[in-house]
This record gives C-alpha cells, structure tokens and sequence, in this order.
C-alpha cells in the first residue's frame, strides 16, 4: 500500500507540475498576446497622428489657396476698374478729337466761304 501512496504522490506531483508548466505556457502567450495587442495600438496610435498630421497640412495648404485666391480677387478687382478708367480717358480723348475734328471742318467751311466772297469782290 505504500508503494501505491508513494505512486498517487508521485502522480499528483507530476500533474501538478504539469499543470504548472501549462500554466506558465498559457501566461508566457498570454503576456505575447498581449505584447502583440500593445504594438498594434501603438501602431494604430502612429498611424491616426499621422493622418493627423496629413490633416492639419492639408488646412494649411487649403487656407494658403484661399489666401492666394483671395489677393487674385482684389487685383483681378483692381485691374478691371483700371481697365474701366482707361476706356473711359480713351472714349473722352476721341470724344474731344471729334469735337476738334467739328471745329476744323467749320473753320474750312468758313475759310471756303471767304475764298468765295474774295472771288466774287475781285470780279
């Protein structure tokens, strides 16, 4: 009998051994797992500060395109009413050319005028 206490003993230890090697396995994967789970986070982590990132630049880029668009405005603006100015000077410059134009042709009138009267006195 006591061969078989010392076999039940013997058993027992080695099923506890077992189960504490299967123990120590299943916590050595655990902690692996959870290792794994950690550098997954930490890339997820890298990768949202890097859409982040892409972000925040693709604002800056939008905001420096409507600022550019904006001074095309005003000097698009600004150029058309120097257009408008210029045709304008350009209407009253031909305007004051026929009203100069008016005056030569009276005064020719004129002069065919007194070149008439002068032929007919000297008849």
């Amino acid at each position: 009998m006591n061969e078989r206490r010392e076999n039940d003993v013997v058993r027992r230890l080695v099923d506890e051994r077992m189960a504490a090697e299967a123990a120590r396995n299943e916590a050595e994967q655990s902690r692996r797992l959870a290792e794994e789970a950690r550098e997954v986070r930490d890339h997820h982590r890298e990768a949202l500060e890097t859409i982040r990132q892409e972000r925040e630049q693709q604002r800056d880029s939008a905001e420096t395109a409507r600022r550019a668009s904006e001074e095309a405005r005003v000097v698009t603006h600004a150029a058309r009413e120097a257009v408008v100015d210029v045709v304008r000077a350009t209407a009253e410059a031909m305007s004051a050319s026929l009203e100069h134009m008016k005056v030569v042709e009276e005064m020719r009138r004129t002069l065919r005028e007194i070149q008439d009267v002068n032929k007919l006195d000297s008849q």
